[in-house]
């Protein structure tokens, strides 16, 4: 077994992903190397793990690790947090109190989300890392500490130091070796691995029968963008596994429980994916699935108005399809083949709304449908759709 596959299985890792095994295999090379690291990448995408990967494989593994959220501290008290204080130094400092820096001397501390980081303290930290020494608050004598620190963000801390919101000095001096972690819509199937370990770690936490995922619902999976990452999708299958316990969760179902973006319907879209058909179907297929719930709802009051007058809907149906062509002076009747599907017609009236909308511009409509061009003229064709 080598050695990234020895730290997934210590550190329960799940992907294969070549993304994810180069930032693993970072964090081994440089454990054994004394010298800062920042980790980068989105929230929920696993930061977490690469510290503690590095403390492990380096020679400070038997020293303490200390796990600092800079966001979730106030800004008066994260001094005070990091380096401790001096009895009296402030109001309810009624006795001397060691900070994290003397706590973890000789080992490692992770600062998670370090651009939350007030400036004064950046101040500090930057001391910490070019000498080694720190005050308490409310102390003038200087104090040592041996420490390896690795820091995390989501933020582009270089954007950052350019609105004056982070140091530029410490932001080099913390990112003498950087690793970069992929979100989960950059790791491809690595999405079904981690569906199915969750699915099986919740049945056996709530002792159920463990669901399973249909093709439609895997695929539904891999073309979702997971904004929330690897934490978004295990709420998803732990709210799956709670309430549709022992069932095969089809693409239905799985795309219930995801936000929908502005037509309605779950953000499905393959990150990084090329042009072509399937990719474009898939996408347009999404803009429609929007309209699912009014499509059906029309269709149960067709049925219901066919069952009391079926001639007089027959006609009114046959009479929608007519179009008038003012030139020719005469109508153009249409009426689609029987074999065409509610969904297919739906997909061509949503193609000639916008169209109208657009006044007929094709780019402007295959930019407002999200598909190319290329598509937009061949459905065009396919339908029959006229151009004004």
């Amino acid at each position: 077994m080598d050695e990234i596959a020895k730290v997934k299985q210590r550190f329960s890792i799940i992907g294969n992903s070549p993304a994810l095994l180069e930032a693993i295999g970072r964090a081994v090379k440089v454990a054994p190397i004394d010298l800062s690291v920042l980790v980068t990448g989105e929230s929920g995408s696993g930061k977490e793990f690469f510290p503690k990967i590095i403390h492990a494989y380096g020679a400070r593994k038997h020293k303490k690790y200390i796990a600092v959220n800079c966001g979730a501290i106030p800004e008066g008290t994260i001094d005070s947090e990091l380096f401790g204080h001096e009895k009296g130094a402030f109001t309810g400092a009624i006795s001397t109190r060691k900070g994290y820096f003397e706590e973890a001397d000789g080992g490692t501390i992770f600062l998670d989300e370090v651009a939350e980081l007030p400036l004064t303290t950046q101040a500090r930290l930057l001391r910490v890392l070019e000498t080694g020494e720190f005050l308490k608050v409310g102390s003038s004598e200087v104090q040592k500490t041996d420490i390896r620190i690795v820091a995390a963000t989501n933020v582009d801390l270089l954007k950052a130091v350019e609105k004056g919101k982070f140091r530029e000095d410490l932001y080099y001096r913390l990112s003498t070796v950087v690793i970069n972690v992929p979100a989960l819509h950059d790791r491809g199937e690595d999405v079904i691995l981690l569906a199915r370990k969750f699915a099986a770690d919740f049945a056996e936490k709530y002792v159920m029968p463990a669901i399973s995922f249909s093709e439609d619902a895997q695929r539904a999976m891999l073309l979702y963008r997971w904004p929330g990452n690897v934490r978004q999708l295990k709420n998803i299958v732990e709210q799956l596994a709670l309430f549709n316990a022992g069932d095969e969760i089809d693409r239905h179902t799985l795309l219930s429980l995801l936000p929908m973006d502005y037509s309605g319907s779950a953000s499905l879209v393959p990150a990084g994916a090329d042009h072509k058909y399937e990719t474009e179907r898939e996408m347009l297929w999404q803009l429609i699935y929007g309209l699912r719930n009014e499509i059906s709802e029309l269709n149960r009051k067709i049925d219901s108005l066919n069952s009391k007058n079926d001639n007089i809907i027959r006609s009114e149906k046959v009479q929608s399809l007519i179009k008038y062509d003012p030139e020719n002076n005469k109508s153009e009747q249409f009426i689609p083949h029987q074999s065409v599907s509610p969904l297919e017609l739906a997909e061509k009236e949503t193609i000639e709304n916008a169209l109208k909308r657009n006044n007929g511009n094709k780019k402007a409509t295959a930019e407002e449908l999200n598909i190319s061009q290329r598509t937009l003229y061949r459905k065009i064709h396919e339908f029959g759709i006229r151009e004004e």
